[in-house]
């Protein structure tokens, strides 16, 4: 067996600083801590946060009055930082900042008379955080066949916006309708996929015609995650997307192959490094590490963090 070990992967830029901003929390302020939402799409590192005391909730009326509560990286919409006020819960925002970008050009449009065509997933967090920005204005486009049918006047004021972890190649297929049935319609200056979803996706394009499987870590639920999984299977090769090796189904390998090893924005270097050893020791597998892109991005953390000396407690 030979590994080809896919870089860039794994933790992106926001999801390191809500990882980060989530553990100084802890330092800061201690339990019971509150987050909004999973702090990032992925099991493993949600279970390690809950065994540390952190409580992961659905509802901001779950919170007690005057806890601390941070916001997951996904974004909330200005509905749930009023209702965090009401409680007068002292709020942590770690979302990030490329998703932020993106609820400020929904503000943007809707100020300035748009409809907003929002490419993205329903149900996504990232996805209600921005309709919530803009509800009356925005109207959200899934696919293609979407895009071609939705009921819009033939001049009217549109503009467009993504969600940042979509597939480039969906995306740009869904945008080409749009500007095929309207002209006239917008977008942001710069591209909202964020750069960490983009280039994930480009090293499993380049490497992925050498393997005879890819392996996937991250969660269900990950939307980047999922991408890059339909990526490698839309090159006509089987792909598993797990949050850890041991989920592998027990067919999935032989031990012949050539196995493309990658992990979405969320998925911890951990796991990967676990699936990388137990290939090593049950089939003896090599291990070739190829570059694709260099990445050299980070992201402060959240302002309410910074302003707090270390050792400060709540």
């Amino acid at each position: 067996m030979k590994i080809i070990l896919a870089n860039p992967r794994g933790f992106c830029a926001g999801v390191n600083m809500a990882i980060e901003s989530l553990e100084r929390a802890l330092e800061l302020f201690g339990t019971p801590l509150y987050v909004y939402h999973e702090i990032v799409h992925n099991r493993p590192v949600v279970e390690r946060f809950k065994k540390l005391g952190v409580v992961f909730v659905d509802h901001i009326e779950e919170i007690p009055n005057g806890a601390t509560v941070l916001y997951s990286a996904h974004g909330v919409s200005p509905e749930i930082r009023q209702a965090s006020a009401k409680r007068n819960l002292r709020a942590i925002d770690a979302t990030c900042p490329l998703v932020t970008k993106v609820h400020t050009e929904a503000v943007r449009f809707a100020r300035e008379g748009y409809t907003i065509l929002l490419i993205g997933h329903d149900g996504h967090d990232e996805v209600i955080g921005t309709m919530g920005e803009a509800p009356e204005h925005i109207r959200l486009v899934q696919n293609e066949q979407e895009a071609a049918t939705i009921d819009l006047p033939a001049d009217a004021k549109l503009a467009f916006l993504t969600q940042t972890t979509l597939s480039v190649d969906d995306a740009e297929r869904i945008i080409a309708v749009l500007r095929r049935r309207f002209p006239q319609i917008v977008g942001p200056t710069k591209d909202d996929i964020c750069y960490a979803t983009q280039n994930r996706q480009e090293a499993v394009k380049e490497l992925v015609p050498e393997a005879d499987v890819v392996i996937v870590l991250g969660s269900q639920n990950s939307s980047n995650s999922l991408r890059l999984a339909e990526l490698a299977r839309a090159h006509n090769k089987p792909a598993y997307l797990v949050d850890r090796v041991h989920e592998l189904p027990s067919e999935a390998l032989t031990g012949s192959e050539t196995v493309l090893i990658t992990a979405g924005a969320s998925a911890p270097e951990e796991t990967v490094q676990e699936c990388i050893a137990y290939l090593q020791e049950r089939f003896g597998a090599t291990l070739e590490s190829r570059t694709i892109r260099e990445e050299h991005v980070s992201f402060p953390l959240p302002r309410e963090l910074r302003l707090i000396s270390v050792g400060v407690r709540g």
